[in-house]
């Protein structure tokens, strides 16, 4: 599939900005770690608040008409696009809420606001697995049809979330042994996650030229293409990647998403000022999964292609 600028970083910021406000409200809510004051939660909030609109605004960017996009909140039943957009859209008041609840109490909100601030959590990780399952209901293409998706989609926001949270703790000087301990054990989770999926998707078992027209006896060949340059087919269903592109990106997303930052983590927790390496972690893990997220469209290959020469997907 070919990777959209736009799209990649709508999953991945958006994704970080739910798994920044996920976290930062469940640890204050259940009053977990240490307690933050009022102005470094609303940093956290706002922060979140930004990645989310932030990515929102960029995925429309992958429209083709975008004056149309309030059609996708209009199939909420048979759609997973139109799930995400309608649980996104709904996440905004009780986030806005628990919001304007720390803004005029603090830390330690009335109850109300505690709910609310709840709700958005939930909101929040059912818009990332609408977006994960967005790929994964898609039977058409083999490498996205697998409930590792939604999985990743989940781990990879919540340590983005956690590594911002990291970074704006250090800033504001506060004690990082809880949240260097969820963001690393999230950067573990995810790499392993991460590793189970390229090795499942490895593994060819998927359609074939020959299920696909039907001749499963012999060698079945494509002679002619029947036309002379790229189609729109072609070009945004048969996306190319070098196999040995292919591995040195791998080779990047793990180290520079997943080892380097835990390596900086474990640095922060005993420097006397973490928070340069707070932020170079987050920076190293954003250039990691972004290459991951680009890897995720590119070696995605829709069954369209068994028809223009290809024998498997």
């Amino acid at each position: 599939m070919h990777p959209a600028l736009s799209v990649i970083f709508f999953t991945v910021i958006s994704g970080a900005g739910f798994g920044l406000y996920s976290l930062t409200a469940a640890l204050q809510i259940f009053r977990l770690g240490p307690a933050l004051n009022r102005v470094e939660l609303l940093a956290m909030l706002v922060t979140a608040f930004i990645l989310i609109i932030a990515g929102l605004l960029s995925s429309t960017g992958h429209l083709a008409n975008p004056k149309n996009a309030w059609r996708s909140w209009m199939r909420f039943k048979t759609s997973w696009l139109s799930r995400e957009a309608v649980f996104a859209v709904v996440f905004f008041p009780f986030a806005f809420l628990y919001l304007v609840g720390v803004f005029f109490y603090g830390a330690h909100p009335p109850a109300f606001f505690l709910w609310m601030g709840a709700v958005g959590v939930v909101l929040g990780f059912v818009t990332v697995f609408c977006t994960g399952m967005i790929y994964a209901c898609l039977k058409t293409i083999r490498q996205w049809n697998t409930a590792l998706v939604p999985a990743n989609y989940l781990l990879m926001g919540l340590s983005l979330g956690a590594l911002f949270y990291l970074a704006v703790s250090a800033y504001f000087g506060a004690d990082l042994n809880l949240i260097g301990g969820v963001a690393g054990t999230a950067l573990i989770a995810t790499a392993v996650m991460k590793a189970i999926y390229y090795f499942w998707i490895a593994k060819v078992d998927g359609p074939s030229i020959n299920t696909a027209t039907g001749f499963t006896r012999a060698t079945v060949r494509l002679l002619d293409v029947g036309h002379t340059a790229g189609t729109f087919l072609t070009d945004e269903f048969g996306y190319q990647v070098d196999p040995g592109t292919r591995r040195l990106l791998k080779g990047i997303v793990f180290a520079l998403g997943f080892i380097l930052p835990l390596i900086l983590i474990a640095y922060a927790l005993t420097a006397e000022h973490p928070f340069g390496l707070a932020v170079v972690a987050l920076l190293s893990s954003l250039i990691g999964k972004g290459v991951e997220r680009w890897l995720f469209f590119a070696e995605a290959r829709h069954v369209v292609n068994l028809y223009h020469g290809a024998q498997h997907t």
